[in-house]
């Protein structure tokens, strides 16, 4: 398991250390499709899986949809020959009885799979290839402002181009500048949705309390985690563009150097279901 984590966080580190942050503009051309999904399930891939495809861009592929060779098989296409695979990951919940023991002792045990593109493939049926139609990108968008009227969170938007920011400590609030101080909806929700992170884990809601899981690296944690929830959220909501938020890219190099395991927690705390992000720890 130890060489999963290891060999996942050395790519991320590579992508950090040539300055480019992999969950940031991935697929920017295809609004819509901007969360990794399976072709043929049509199930998005969710925290690190996310970000291990992400890493997919450069290839310039059109969309982010991907299948095993075996599904490929199945739908009646095939990978072309000499095509490389890209390594995700699942955590499988085992259980062992041992006749010593009085309760049966449960662990979680890490494989990884490959997958490839639907760019990859031939003879893939329309069904798999075929992209849906691009929204407006220049609006305001009803849905995203639903949702986040839903979560609950309290934002106040000033007449002013003042600073964004959450402030937790004091009133459990957002401030943001109006929406029209914003050089497009792009910047107005990707930081918007990064204070909306930063929110989630006041001690009413999440309690992250990551002192206890990084030390004295918890504010790069929260960082990274914000930053990461942002691009989630970006990419569920097809917002394509650059999170603009200060790279933090030193303090996530020493993060992920040190512990192998935290770009896993980071991707699983940032990762939405529903109106919170999902809170499922890779200890």
């Amino acid at each position: 398991m130890r060489d999963i984590y290891q060999t996942v966080t050395d790519q991320i580190i590579a992508e950090l250390k040539t300055g480019t942050r992999p969950w940031v503009k991935p697929w920017s051309q295809t609004p819509g499709l901007n969360i990794p999904a399976n072709a043929v399930s049509g199930r998005p891939y969710s925290g690190i899986n996310m970000l291990l495809l992400w890493t997919a861009r450069h290839h310039n592929w059109p969309q982010p949809r991907f299948l095993t060779f075996k599904q490929a098989l199945e739908a009646g296409g095939h990978v072309r020959k000499g095509e490389h695979g890209h390594h995700t990951v699942f955590l499988k919940e085992l259980v062992e009885r041992s006749p010593e023991e009085d309760e049966p002792r449960k662990f979680r045990m890490m494989k990884s799979y490959t997958v490839f593109n639907i760019a990859q493939c031939d003879d893939l049926p329309d069904s798999l290839t075929t992209p849906p139609k691009a929204p407006n990108p220049h609006r305001r968008d009803t849905l995203i402002d639903e949702f986040i009227a839903a979560t609950g969170a309290k934002i106040w938007e000033e007449d002013t181009e003042n600073f964004a920011g959450y402030a937790g400590d004091t009133v459990d609030l957002i401030n943001m500048p109006a929406f029209k101080f914003f050089q497009s909806r792009v910047h107005y929700y990707a930081t918007l949705f990064h204070e909306l992170v930063h929110w989630t884990g006041h001690p009413s809601r999440l309690d992250r309390q990551l002192g206890a899981r990084f030390g004295l690296r918890a504010k790069a944690a929260e960082e990274l985690i914000a930053e990461l929830g942002a691009a989630f959220l970006c990419a569920e909501f097809s917002i394509d563009g650059l999170i603009p938020h200060a790279a933090y890219i030193e303090s996530y190099l020493e993060l992920l150097t040190d512990d192998p395991k935290a770009i896993f927690t980071a991707a699983s705390k940032a990762h939405l279901r529903g109106l919170i992000l999902r809170e499922q720890e890779v200890a």
